[in-house]
């Protein structure tokens, strides 16, 4: 069992948002879930979230032992674009997480992929077998998996050596009135909010490649490259350089168009067959709620 203790000098306010500053390898959610559990105290008294943190206050946390996460099968439909032995191609619906995590224990897309092929690569650990390349929960489209460790490490490389082809199509708040940038911004976990990305000095390396496709009277299509994959990339990069991508929940305004999280659809997937060495080329419809969204403005325009 850990113990965590902390004497409060220079902080303020809510105990579940200083904690998460003091504590940086914990994120704000798993302190939650300990102040629910009874697991913190403030001078010897159980506190919840919302206790206003005072100077002086004395913080003593015990750790909760972590419960371990069993990946389970699950029958979960899924659309799969192309599958032979050592690679499967799926184009991931918005809404479905990727791989299990303490906040979404099943439901994910590799609970349906071990029902659907029965076994995956083993590189990853436990939680993400398969699991070459990641999209956000609320982001759609196309994502390869792995069947085995030598297409894994094949695609994985590739990755790497920054060959794979990843477009994706982005509705953003904005007019955009040059047809292509680059965007190079190094990434890195926000030091205000745990919960999002941000550009940061010390970051990692990131590049965008963007296309206008078209431009409406408050917002503008576009198509991106990614030559990074980090985390929350194109979201953060197109906040950074003021076009927040429209309907997303974290970087975007508060007023934006309503959907299933943000507009933005990985639609077309390129990468060398790990066996046969053919290059293979995918593309996926937009969805739904994305076209009826793209009319429904073109005709208020």
């Amino acid at each position: 069992m850990t113990q965590l203790h902390y004497v409060v000098e220079d902080k303020k306010g809510r105990i579940d948002k200083v904690l998460a500053e003091v504590f940086s390898d914990y994120s704000r959610s798993q302190i939650q879930s300990w102040l629910k559990e009874e697991a913190v105290n403030v001078n010897g008294e159980i506190v919840k979230a919302n206790y206003k943190v005072k100077q002086n206050d004395r913080v003593d946390i015990t750790v909760p032992e972590a419960k371990e996460l069993t990946l389970e099968p699950q029958d979960i439909l899924l659309e799969i674009v192309y599958e032979d032995d050592d690679v499967i191609v799926v184009n991931k619906p918005q809404g479905m997480v990727v791989h299990p995590s303490m906040g979404h224990p099943d439901g994910t897309l590799v609970n349906a992929l071990l029902f659907h092929a029965g076994s995956l690569s083993s590189i990853n650990d436990v939680i993400r077998p398969g699991i070459v390349h990641r999209i956000d929960k609320d982001t759609s489209g196309l994502l390869m998996v792995a069947k085995n460790d030598a297409a894994h490490i094949a695609l994985q490389d590739e990755l790497k050596e920054r060959k794979t082809l990843r477009k994706y199509v982005a509705l953003v708040h904005g007019v955009i009135p040059h047809e292509k940038g680059k965007i190079e911004a190094p990434i890195g976990r926000s030091k205000d909010n745990r919960q999002k990305q941000a550009i940061v000095a010390d970051g990692k390396e990131a590049v965008t490649h963007f296309t206008v496709l078209e431009r409406f009277l408050d917002y503008t299509l576009i198509e991106c490259v990614l030559e990074t994959g980090r985390t929350h990339q194109i979201r953060v990069h197109m906040d950074y350089i003021g076009y927040p991508i429209v309907g997303d929940p974290l970087y975007g305004p508060k007023k934006t168009i309503k959907g299933n999280g943000q507009f933005l659809h990985a639609k077309t997937l390129a990468f060398t067959h790990p066996t046969t060495g053919e290059l293979m080329t995918f593309d996926s419809e937009l969805p739904e709620i994305f076209t009826k969204t793209l009319k429904e403005i073109e005709n208020n325009d």
